[in-house]
Parts: C-alpha cells; structure tokens; sequence
C-alpha cells in the first residue's frame, strides 16, 4: 500500500467515526434546565399536553424542563423571546400550525419569517375541531345555524381567541361554503371566549374537544358536528358536518410542535425530536392526550419542514378563495 493510499484509507476511517459519533454539543445535551416557551394561556390544552411532555423529558434528561406561558399578540411575545435565543438547544418553542402557516397570510406584518427564524424540530400533537354553541342558545342543528347567518348577515358572531387562529379559519371557512357572511370575535383569554358562548354573546366557536369538554359535560354548552371527514374518538356520538346536512367539505385541524432558533445544529434538532418522540410514545402520555381529544402526534425535523412549507402554500390559496382580509 502506497502512502498516498494509507493516507486516504486513515482519512475515510477518520470521517466514518466521525458520522457514527454524535457531535458533543449533542451527545453532552442536556447539561442545565431546558426552557421551551409557549403562546398559549395557561391551562389551555396545547398547555396540558406539552407540560406532560416536559415532565418525561426532565426525568429521562435528569434536567428540569420549565413550560414558560408567555401568551398573547398572536403569539408574538413568546416567538420573539425565542427568536432572540442562543441555537444551542436550551430554549425551545411551542406553536401551533396557526403561528406558522396562517398568521403570514392573515396579519399584514409579523415579526418573523417561519422558514427563516427557525429551525424544525418535530410536531407535538395534531386535533380536529368541532362547532358548539350554548346549551340555551336558539340553535339546535347546523342548518338551523346557517339558516340563520343566511337570515341575518354580519349578525352571526363567532368566538376566536386571535386573527389567523384554527377558530378564526374554521369559523371563515363555515361562512364561506354556505355562502354567508359571518363575524368573528377575537378574545385575549380562553374563558372570555367560551363565556361569550355560555352567555350567548356569540352564536358559536369552532373549538377542540379538550378546550369545551368541561364545558360541554357541564351541560352549559353543546356540539353541533365535527368539522372534519369523520367522527372523533373522544367524542363518538358528535356528528361530522356532513351527517347533519351542512357543508360536507368543511374540515378544520390544528397541530402543535417545538421549533428551535435559527442556527442549531441539524443533529442537536434530531436528538431533541428522537426523544420527544419516545417521551410521547409511552402509554400514559398518549392516554392523557386521548382524554383531551388530542392525537400525539411527534415527527422528524425534515418532516415538520414539509408540513410547515405544504401548509403555507395550502392556506395562503384557502385565505384569497375565502376572501379574508389580512389585518
């Protein structure tokens, strides 16, 4: 064997170790308290479910993992705290597909650019929506509640906690496919919102199952369909919309996931994900979530990625048919 030859054999076994070892900033990670900061009130449900999370992360890590609510601005307190962050994996966000695919297309000027500012990490959970409206309230059926939009235009509100929301969509979109005109109500905080139903304030809210099941057990409020292709585990006996006579392709989800600041390294980003994902895998933590009407949902970095860029596409065709104004 020449020089030249052992030389390159040395080099190419030096570069196969190299990719079979994790870099240390990720082989080492943890070394100190994991900060993942989030938009959502809390008690909300997003807020349920990741503080479960954190709680197996901070046992596998043997490091505290703090949920930090930071709420309100559509959000944009907690994306910018994050946004300013070191890229070393120790602050973390939560957002909803709501932060990250309809406030570009909704709000006029955000303070950051999805594709840009962050880095994928995984998804964190993903959930359908269904209508509800208050149990004293005059309406008993969907058709009944389009009837009246149909009756009485720009008279029909509905509850939304913030512009470009999953409920502000839904809500639009159920007044575009029945060709009314509807109103939304936008709330700072979620019991504001849902005593605006209570009351009869507003007609109704597109809402998950995990955020109206208090609510709706109580007897104070109740569901008039799933808007989506087919009933819900958590809520068997709701009809999809298409069962009661309203629009059959009305569908509205939400998914949540973990975005880091622009600049960490694709293998730290890789390593968080691979250990959310077995945080979200153990039988309990998907038994909490089913409660609530959430499906845990993880997904590889790359994956997120796709959703994130398919989404954009997907919602900023649905806004301009919809005919939404940006604000």
């Amino acid at each position: 064997m020449t020089i030249i030859t052992r030389c390159a054999a040395v080099a190419l076994a030096g570069f196969a170790l190299t990719l079979s070892v994790p870099p240390a900033y990720a082989q080492g990670y943890p070394s100190k308290m994991v900060r993942i900061t989030s938009p959502f009130p809390s008690g909300l449900t997003p807020d349920v479910v990741i503080r479960v999370v954190a709680d197996k992360l901070a046992r596998a890590w043997g490091q505290q993992v703090l949920i930090d609510a930071r709420p309100g601005a559509n959000g944009f307190i907690a994306i910018g705290a994050v946004k300013k962050a070191a890229p070393d994996g120790y602050d973390l966000l939560l957002v909803s597909n709501a932060q990250l695919t309809l406030n570009p297309h909704l709000i006029k000027s955000i303070p950051y650019d999805p594709e840009v500012d962050f880095v994928p990490v995984t998804m964190v959970y993903r959930t359908a929506f269904l209508v509800a409206v208050s149990a004293a309230g005059p309406y008993r059926s969907m058709p009944e509640l389009v009837a009246a939009a149909r009756n009485n235009p720009d008279r029909i509100t509905y509850s939304s906690p913030f512009v470009g929301s999953a409920p502000h969509l839904g809500g639009a979109m159920l007044a575009y496919l029945t060709g009314t005109r509807m109103v939304p109500v936008h709330f700072k905080e979620a019991a504001q919102m849902f005593t605006s139903i209570v009351n009869g304030d507003v007609a109704f809210i597109v809402s998950t199952s995990g955020s109206a099941a208090s609510l709706v057990k109580a007897g104070r409020i109740r569901y008039l369909a799933v808007a989506g292709p087919s009933r819900l585990e958590s809520d068997p006996d709701v009809p999809t919309s298409r069962e009661v006579g309203g629009p059959a392709d009305f569908e509205i989800d939400a998914w949540g996931g973990i975005l880091a600041p622009r600049g960490t390294p694709p293998e730290l980003a890789r390593r968080i994900a691979a250990d959310i994902a077995r945080a979200m895998a153990e039988p309990d933590v998907r038994e909490r979530y089913r409660a609530v009407g959430f499906e845990a949902k993880s997904s590889t970095p790359a994956e997120m990625g796709d959703l994130t860029r398919t989404e954009l596409r997907r919602y900023g065709d649905m806004v301009k048919r919809i005919g939404i104004t940006p604000e």
